[in-house]
């Protein structure tokens, strides 16, 4: 294991066990642990927030379900570099509102049965599983919310996750195909096909439920320092790693980085320095924080994972270069539609479309805006299609989004003469 690795572990590292830390901290470790296992049995469709329950235990949930991750990715023997960096980050972030340990480790479980009957190794398929936990509120519906005997929904649900898991790498593969990489969350947009037809046939058996959103509208101060001191730790991080001394390659390598399209596959540590990436998931993730309080939005669950999110994606596609057309075209479909920047929709929706950066990084402004203001109202739509069981579900609906553009820049392209269209 190189040096820069070992320093990416002791920074993952300390970033878990101080959220871990924080949450026993805050709420006290007796009521922090009766949080943590409440939220285990808890329903984690969209929208959940587990901050409703308890920030302690919200972030203690987070820190766990994060360890997950970085436990299989150092077993998995596979590099811990941007992909993986931005699988971890998403895990801690939806561990605020839809994953739990419990409702996590069957996915995990399942695509690695699937790895083994395919001849690979876990590390091969590593990606998969950990962003296919967004499937986790299927396991927490089955085992808790449809009624049935315990003795019964409990191994019905550790069934139906493994399966869930077992078909995701075929279907990921497929969905790739489809945005030709210009959707970052690929394993979002493939959960979202299988939650199809998992709420399907739960809508037949007449089991499935209408989606409630529950939505904490209080400010923790914990939850509101967490994402600035997160991103300060980030910042001194980097320039530990590169070197005061090399203070001035780090930023040039960083102005580097923001004219890179992002398309997947684009790992920015390695498309710069460990550093200049830690620095852009930081800066991602003060400017992220710095609209959610221009809009007054609260920092809840959701919105902390929605954060954590970008940040993580820092290091995998997303710079400030090619987020904000995105960004302000969901803006602009907002305002246009009448809503408000603050509702769960619409706050949701700036954060979590950067999945489609690289669009804008690739395209330019216009069509980033274009594809920002489609996300908006597709990504409203898209959650009732799955019943809330992806949790992912702006990868879906970027999916989706991304698909449409490209179909239609690609019929441009083949029909129009090479001069009027360079890509």
């Amino acid at each position: 294991m190189e040096r820069t690795e070992k320093s990416l572990y002791t920074i993952m590292l300390i970033f878990i066990i101080g959220l871990a830390v924080m949450g026993l901290a805050l709420d006290g470790p007796t009521q922090t642990l009766k949080g943590f296992l409440h939220l285990q049995v808890r329903g984690a469709r969209l929208i959940n927030d587990f901050t409703q329950a308890g920030a302690g235990s919200a972030m203690f949930n987070a820190a766990l379900v994060g360890l997950i991750g970085l436990i299989i990715v150092f077993f998995a023997t596979i590099s811990l570099s941007g992909p993986t960096i931005a699988a971890i980050f998403t895990m801690v972030g939806f561990g605020f509102f839809g994953k739990t340990p419990l409702n996590a480790l069957p996915i995990i479980g399942g695509v690695w049965i699937a790895a083994r009957l395919a001849h690979k190794t876990l590390g091969s398929y590593s990606l998969i599983a950990l962003f296919g936990t967004a499937l986790g509120p299927v396991v927490t519906f089955i085992m808790f919310e449809m009624g049935l005997p315990l003795s019964l929904s409990i191994p019905l649900g550790l069934f139906s996750g493994l399966v869930a898991g077992f078909i995701l790498p075929g279907v990921a593969r497929s969905m790739l195909q489809l945005h030709q990489g210009y959707n970052l969350y690929n394993t979002g947009f493939s959960c979202g096909f299988i939650g199809l037809f998992l709420s399907g046939l739960l809508i037949a058996s007449n089991k499935m439920e209408p989606i409630t959103i529950i939505w904490n509208t209080a400010n923790e101060s914990a939850l509101v320092l967490f994402i600035p001191i997160l991103s300060l730790f980030l910042i001194l991080s980097a320039l530990i790693i590169d070197g005061f001394s090399h203070i001035r390659e780090t930023i040039q390598a960083l102005f580097k980085l923001q004219n890179l399209s992002g398309r997947l596959p684009t790992d920015l540590f390695d498309a710069g320095t460990a550093g200049s990436a830690l620095i852009n998931m930081a800066l991602l993730g003060l400017v992220s924080s710095l609209y959610v309080a221009l809009v007054k939005a609260p920092f809840n669950g959701p919105v902390i994972g929605g954060i954590l999110t970008v940040m993580g994606f820092g290091g995998f596609g997303k710079t400030l270069k090619n987020i904000w057309p995105v960004v302000a075209g969901v803006v602009l479909a907002t305002l246009v539609f009448g809503k408000q920047l603050s509702d769960p929709g619409p706050i949701l929706a700036a954060l979590f479309c950067t999945t489609l950066a690289p669009i804008a990084g690739q395209f330019g402004i216009v069509a980033g805006i274009v594809a920002g203001f489609i996300h908006l109202f597709m990504v409203e739509t898209t959650a009732v299609w799955h019943g809330g069981l992806d949790l992912y579900n702006n990868g879906f609906a970027g999916g989706l989004t991304a698909s449409l553009i490209m179909a239609m820049l690609q019929w441009y392209k083949t029909n129009r003469p090479k001069e009027d269209f360079q890509v």
